[in-house]
Formats: structure tokens, C-alpha cells, sequence
């Protein structure tokens, strides 16, 4: 049974950002709108189709997985370097909570807002083309899975900045340009080297995307590319959701050390 403490945290954190939302779910919402404009209707009429599918639906799980761990980070990375900077992280620190509640309320919280976000980009895709789900139960556990990795990133990030600055380098020119490079707009079928196919697969961001792909649209790159060997070719999908569970639950492991230690939070 959750303790009152921790329903205090996490639903402090919800309400963070819920009662923001014109600055929690309007950008995202406008930004894929132009990002759909641009790359779906303008563009999109000049691509052939990818894997049998119109470009513009090709790229709506890349746009779903950008806007979900984006705000998944940024929700945790600013929340914990907020309390940090004003000081009230230590009544969290005070209280009866033990680490694992403390990070599992700022990861939840965070992993929902992630989740938010990607529901509302997918919806504004909806707008644009007719979206079916063919592996829902697949997807729900990869956004889940995601967006806790993400968030418990933010929290490291959160704890490693020194000043606001530092939040932004991270979110705007690591994560984002490595969503980018992670097949979001692009398929790995189209490379004719095997090397550039290799050296995407250096990418974790393209497991990721191509994970929210299968369960979107029922296709895998990875699938189609043959990393895993014959007969477990098929598979790729669901090795891919292994690793990221045992990256997630690693990472977590991390976050309760940090706390633990204090690194970052006594200074």
C-alpha cells in the first residue's frame, strides 16, 4: 500500500505541471503541428511511401517518442534542480519517505507528463492521418518503459546541473539531436551500406523508436534490417523492450544511490 507521504509527493509533482498547461502541453501540441505541416503535408508529397507507409505516418511514433521523453526529462531534470536552487528538496529529504518512494514519485510523475505529451501528439497526427493501433498492449509498456528511463535521466541531470543552463545543453543538444538521428524521419531500410546501418544501431534512440513504431503500425526496422539472427528475427521487438526495462530498472538503481549518497542535494 502506498504510504500518505508518497501520494503527497507524487501528486504534488502532477500538479506541477498540470496547472501549467500552456507551458506543459501547448508547445509540444503547436510545435507538432508545424512538424506535421512541414514534414507530413509538404513534404511528405514529395517521398515515396516508406515501408508501404505514407510518410507522414511513417514519422508520427518518431514525433511521439520526442515529445514524450523530452518532457519526461525535462519534467524531472527541473523539478529536482528546482528544489534544489530554492531549497525545499530538503523537507522532501526530511520526511519519512525512503529513497525508493522519493524517486519512484519523481520518476511517476514525470513518466506521466511524458505520457501526456505523447497522447496529444498523437491525437494532433490523428488530425492528419487516419492512425490504427496494431500492438497496444506493446506500446502502452514501451511509453511506460521510455518515459520512466527518461525521467530518471532528468533526475541525474537534475542533480549534476549547476545552474539552468545546464538543463537546457542536456535536453536541447544531446537528447534532441540523437532523437533526431534515431530513424524518427527516416527508415534503416533506406541506407544501401551496411556500415551506416551499423553505425545507427550505436543510436539507442533508434531501439526506442522503432519499439513505439511496431506497436503503432505493426512495423520494425529492426525486423527488416535482421539484426537478431535467423529463426529470432521476429523477436527483435521484444529484445529490444528487454533491454530497455533492464536500462530503466539500472537507472532507477542509480537514482536511489544518488539519494542515498545525497549527492547533489547537500551542497
Amino acid at each position: 500500500m502506498l504510504s500518505v507521504g508518497f501520494r503527497a509527493l507524487f501528486r504534488r509533482e502532477i500538479l506541477r505541471f498540470v496547472r501549467r498547461p500552456k507551458n506543459t502541453f501547448m508547445p509540444p501540441a503547436i510545435t507538432n503541428v508545424l512538424y506535421f505541416a512541414v514534414f507530413g503535408l509538404i513534404l511528405g508529397g514529395r517521398i515515396d511511401q516508406i515501408a508501404g507507409f505514407d510518410y507522414i505516418l511513417f514519422i508520427v511514433p518518431g514525433l511521439v517518442v520526442l515529445g514524450a521523453i523530452s518532457n519526461a526529462f525535462e519534467n524531472a531534470s527541473f523539478s529536482i534542480f528546482h528544489g534544489r536552487w530554492n531549497e525545499y528538496i530538503h523537507e522532501t529529504l526530511t520526511s519519512p519517505l525512503s529513497y525508493v518512494e522519493m524517486v519512484v514519485a519523481y520518476v511517476g510523475a514525470s513518466a506521466v507528463r511524458g505520457l501526456i505529451v505523447g497522447v496529444i501528439i498523437a491525437v494532433v497526427g490523428r488530425l492528419f492521418v487516419p492512425i490504427s493501433i496494431k500492438h497496444g498492449l506493446y506500446l502502452v509498456a514501451t511509453m511506460v518503459v521510455i518515459t520512466s528511463l527518461f525521467a530518471g535521466f532528468g533526475i541525474i541531470g537534475g542533480l549534476v546541473a549547476r545552474d539552468f543552463d545546464d538543463l537546457t545543453v542536456m535536453n536541447q543538444f544531446i537528447l534532441r539531436p540523437l532523437v533526431f538521428f534515431g530513424a524518427v524521419f527516416y527508415s534503416l531500410g533506406t541506407f544501401e551500406q551496411a556500415w551506416q546501418v551499423n553505425l545507427s544501431l550505436l543510436n539507442p534512440m533508434v531501439y526506442m523508436v522503432d519499439s513505439v513504431r511496431f506497436g503503432l503500425l505493426g512495423y520494425s526496422d529492426l525486423i527488416s534490417v535482421g539484426v537478431l539472427p535467423e529463426p529470432y528475427t521476429d523477436f527483435a521487438p521484444l529484445a529490444s523492450l528487454a533491454v530497455l526495462t533492464a536500462c530503466t530498472l539500472l537507472v532507477l538503481g542509480i537514482d536511489v544511490y544518488l539519494f542515498k549518497t545525497g549527492y547533489g542535494l547537500t551542497d
